[in-house]
């Protein structure tokens, strides 16, 4: 709350004095600085080469999500599609999925950014088989190889539980997404591996 309450006081004091000034030669000129906040208001939310990044990956995918649900077991696979795009001026990717998951119709939708101020690129998640959400934070490389670490609730312990994601292209049109989370003796497991295929 306190964050947002800054935030909304900053826009607050700083938009009208905007305006004022471009609308009114005989309004008082901004501070150095309530310029140096405004310079920085406009740094952050400019798109730059990160937000490109993202919106190159726009488009249709084709999906092969391969599940484990036991670490002595093989893994259950389903098909699916994905769409990609970008919103809000080019600065948030929506991603839009649709597939099967143990035998039921399955949805998902995510948000993908990248925080100019936090130089981190973020991630939220929900679907059709949960009513919460899984945020992440991660970093990319030059490669496009991206590791994220994500937090959500587990359904059984009411507990957050921290996961890892790993992103990497092996060509220009196929993408594979992999995630691990504690397996059920507490260490690190394999929990899905999703295909990306990128329609021409």
């Amino acid at each position: 709350m306190k964050c947002s309450s800054i935030l909304s006081l900053a826009l607050a004091c700083l938009l009208p004095a905007a305006s004022a000034s471009a609308q009114d030669d005989k309004a008082p000129p901004m501070t150095p600085e309530m310029k140096a906040m405004m310079e920085a208001f406009q740094k952050a939310g400019t798109p730059g080469a990160e937000h490109r990044r993202l919106a190159a990956l726009d488009g249709t995918y084709d999906l092969t999500v391969k599940s484990w649900h036991s670490p002595d077991a093989p893994p259950s696979t389903d098909t699916g599609t994905a769409t990609r795009r970008m919103i809000l001026g080019g600065r948030v990717q929506v991603e839009e999925v649709s597939s099967q998951m143990m035998g039921q119709a399955f949805s998902g939708q995510g948000l993908h950014g990248y925080d100019n101020v936090a130089g981190k690129y973020w991630a939220i998640w929900n679907d059709s088989m949960s009513t919460g959400l899984m945020v992440s934070e991660g970093t990319c490389d030059a490669e496009q190889t991206c590791t994220y670490t994500g937090t959500y609730h587990d359904p059984v312990s009411k507990k957050p539980v921290t996961s890892r994601m790993v992103s990497r292209w092996h060509d220009k049109r196929t993408e594979v997404l992999e995630m691990y989370a504690p397996g059920p003796d507490g260490k690190e497991a394999k929990m899905m591996e999703i295909t990306y295929r990128k329609r021409p």
